[in-house]
């Protein structure tokens, strides 16, 4: 009885701690890695004003209401370190680290360093589309273990997908305000 105690209670400091991003799990044994996409969107903006959108925050000043969300931790010209803060279920809060790179006006690399499974890459593209610009993503993600690291990369994955989502609806209305195009 203790030690099926003992287990559920580790089991859940584990849960809390890789969802966190205070434990990162990264043996490469049986890694497995899974595609990460979402539709493209189009923004009716040129595309140097929805790089700035996107890069701004990173390579600028950091906006007062995206502190509880971004924290930049190095910046340099063309590249930062950075982490992300975003709400999970259960109250959790997962935090990501990760470079993010910057290749004026066309793609954002994002590389994770630190999070909830070993290894993700992601890119922002930007092409001129119909008087405006197309902002499509692009992304992989890998987790260790075989078959427990595909069921783990799952649960994290739709959050995962619905956090860049929601970054591409506020992309694309920071972008047509900005230009004047908003709707």
């Amino acid at each position: 009885m203790i030690r099926a105690a003992a287990a559920v209670g580790l089991a859940g400091f584990t849960y809390r701690a890789v969802v966190r991003g205070q434990l990162t799990v990264d043996l490469g044994l049986g890694r497995r890695t899974r595609t990460l996409a979402c539709d493209p969107v189009h923004i009716d903006a040129p595309r140097e004003t929805v790089f700035d959108v996107i890069a701004s925050p990173y390579l600028g000043r950091t906006p007062r209401a995206m502190a509880g969300k971004l924290e930049v931790l190095e910046r340099a010209s063309d590249m930062v370190l950075a982490a992300h803060h975003t709400p999970v279920r259960g109250g959790l809060v997962a935090t990501t680290v990760e470079t993010v790179r910057f290749e004026r006006p066309d793609r954002v690399h994002f590389r994770l360093l630190r999070g909830p499974v070993p290894h993700v890459l992601e890119t922002f593209q930007l092409t001129d589309e119909h008087g405006g610009t197309r902002l499509t993503y692009t992304g992989e993600m890998g987790n260790d273990f075989g078959r427990v690291g595909s069921w783990w990369a799952r649960q994290v994955a739709g959050p995962w997908e619905a956090a860049v989502r929601f970054s591409f609806a506020q992309i694309k209305d920071e972008a047509e305000r900005q230009s004047g195009s908003a709707r």
